[in-house]
Parts: structure tokens; C-alpha cells; sequence
């Protein structure tokens, strides 16, 4: 490859990873053309860009990126699929989905992502990804729990006035 197509691609790459907001590592390698065929269709549906780019490509991309991406270092070996997103959690889930699959040996295999400004190492980090909640879920749920004493307060005082004022009205009654 010319370095002039190497820079394009590094810069195309600095592009795309600027683009989303998380990114996964993942080994594909062992998926026949049918099974890489369907994982694209999948990784499609989920609204997730793949793309297979050279370790040291992709290593310089991170390089030129603000920020210290050092953690991803030892993951940048054999063969590298990239998942891109920016729903956190759905790379997780197609790749725990489609490694259940007995026909495609485990893979795709989680080797690292990038979500939410953190680093995960590691197959064994699926399940830790899936499990997380995007910035949108989370102040969904503070405001949420934020209201909820608040409403309480608001139908305590209301039906309190109802039971108050339907007291009065029965030793109104009962006084005459």
C-alpha cells in the first residue's frame, strides 16, 4: 500500500472513530463468507458500521486522536474487526447473540470497546457491556426518582384536603 493511501485511511479512520461515540474490537477471524455475510447484515440492522482495517493503521488513527487509547494496545494483534456505534450496548448484544451460535466456533470474540470514555479488556466484559445503560436511560431514571417524592407530596396534600374537608362536612352535618 502507497503511504499516500495509508494517510487517506488514517485519516478516513480518525474521521469515522471523531464520528461515533463507541467503538469495539472485536476477532471475526474463522467466520466463513456466509457467517461474515450475516454479520454484516446484522451489525446493518443495528445500526453498527464494520470494518476490517490493519492493526498498525488503525493504532496510528488512535495515535493522532486526542486522548490516550495506550489500554488498546495489546488487543491490536491478529485479525481486527471494528464495530462503531453509538448506542453503547448493541455491539454486546450481537456479539453475545451471534457467539452462542455453536456453527461460528464463538466468534465474533470481544477483545476490547471503548464506550462512554472507558476501556473494556476482554471477552469476559460482554455481559458487563450489555448491562450498561446510555446517559439518556440513566437521567431518564434520575428524574424519574427525582419526581417520585414529589408526586407523592402533591396526592398526599390533595386527598388530605379531600378527607379534611369531608370530615368538616360530617360534623357540619351532625351538628345540627
Amino acid at each position: 500500500m502507497k503511504k499516500e493511501d495509508k494517510s487517506a485511511l488514517i485519516s478516513t479512520l480518525k474521521e469515522t472513530i471523531s464520528s461515533y461515540s463507541h467503538f469495539y474490537l472485536t476477532d471475526a477471524s474463522g467466520l466463513n463468507a456466509e457467517k461474515t455475510s450475516n454479520l454484516r447484515r446484522q451489525c446493518f440492522k443495528s445500526d453498527i458500521k464494520l470494518m476490517v482495517v490493519k492493526n498498525s493503521l488503525f493504532k496510528k488513527a488512535l495515535d493522532e486522536l486526542e486522548g490516550d487509547f495506550s489500554p488498546l494496545d495489546s488487543t491490536l494483534k491478529g485479525s481486527t474487526a471494528i464495530m462503531f456505534c453509538n448506542n453503547g450496548n448493541a455491539p454486546a448484544r450481537l456479539i453475545k447473540e451471534m457467539s452462542k451460535d455453536k456453527a461460528n466456533n464463538g466468534k465474533p470474540e470481544l477483545k476490547a470497546a471503548y464506550v462512554q470514555e472507558c476501556f473494556y479488556v476482554g471477552a469476559d466484559q460482554v455481559d458487563t457491556l450489555i448491562a450498561l445503560k446510555s446517559k439518556e436511560q440513566l437521567l431518564g431514571e434520575i428524574i424519574g426518582m427525582l419526581q417520585s417524592p414529589m408526586q407523592n407530596v402533591i396526592s398526599a396534600l390533595q386527598s388530605g384536603g379531600n378527607t379534611i374537608h369531608g370530615v368538616l362536612k360530617t360534623l357540619g352535618e351532625r351538628a345540627e
